[in-house]
């Protein structure tokens, strides 16, 4: 019998993409402190990618140690603009300037996954999608902000490209599943390898 298969995070959006997968799929906060480990890890240096998957595997570790038999997904998605890794922002001033410093600009989505089982990291992915915001105005832009903030406030980038958040931008490469925080296919193919998941 294949084992659990939990989400260690409580992402409505990759919860609602493994459930429609037909993942029987549960999820577990694991309440870590990401705003301190970011930061460290930004004074070491530590590129966007590392960021993401530090994250990651940091979150699916935490649950992992409580239910070592289970298979546990911890994902991280980070927002790289000039090299430099952008997280959540904390108020609507904060992601306005954000998005300011942003607009007209390319930047990447680095979606990061690390699977635990037994206790134990087995498999680890990171996709990168890139995306080029177009030259809105400050007026538009305020309007945004005040429809959709609480929406918004716990995105990286301050969007949901699903949402309204997509005129934002003038052109998007990559796979949608790593612009939503998942990369989901790369995530099935080494499910259905292992046994986990039917095939």
């Amino acid at each position: 019998m294949p084992p659990p298969i939990i989400l260690a995070s409580t992402s409505e959006t990759r919860l609602r993409l493994l459930r429609a997968a037909g993942l029987p799929v549960s999820a577990q906060a694991s309440r870590i402190d990401e705003a301190s480990i970011r930061i460290a890890l930004e004074a070491e240096g530590a590129p966007p990618r590392d960021v993401a998957d530090m994250l990651a595997e940091m979150k699916a570790r935490k649950i992992a140690d409580k239910t070592p038999g289970a298979v546990v997904l911890g994902c991280d998605q980070v927002l790289d603009f000039e090299g430099k890794s952008w997280g959540k922002p904390d108020t609507i001033e904060a992601a306005r300037a954000q998005l300011r410093q942003m607009r007209g600009q390319t930047h990447q989505l680095l979606s990061a996954i690390v699977l635990y089982h037994e206790a134990k990291p087995q498999w680890r992915h990171i996709s990168k999608a890139t995306l080029t915001m177009r030259d809105f105005s400050d007026a538009w832009l305020d309007g945004y902000l005040n429809r959709n903030w609480e929406q918004i406030r716990h995105s990286a980038g301050s969007y949901h490209l699903e949402e309204e958040g997509v005129r934002l931008f003038s052109a998007v490469e990559g796979d949608y599943f790593t612009i939503l925080g998942l990369p989901l296919l790369p995530l099935l193919g080494y499910l259905g390898q292992r046994g986990f998941i039917s095939t």
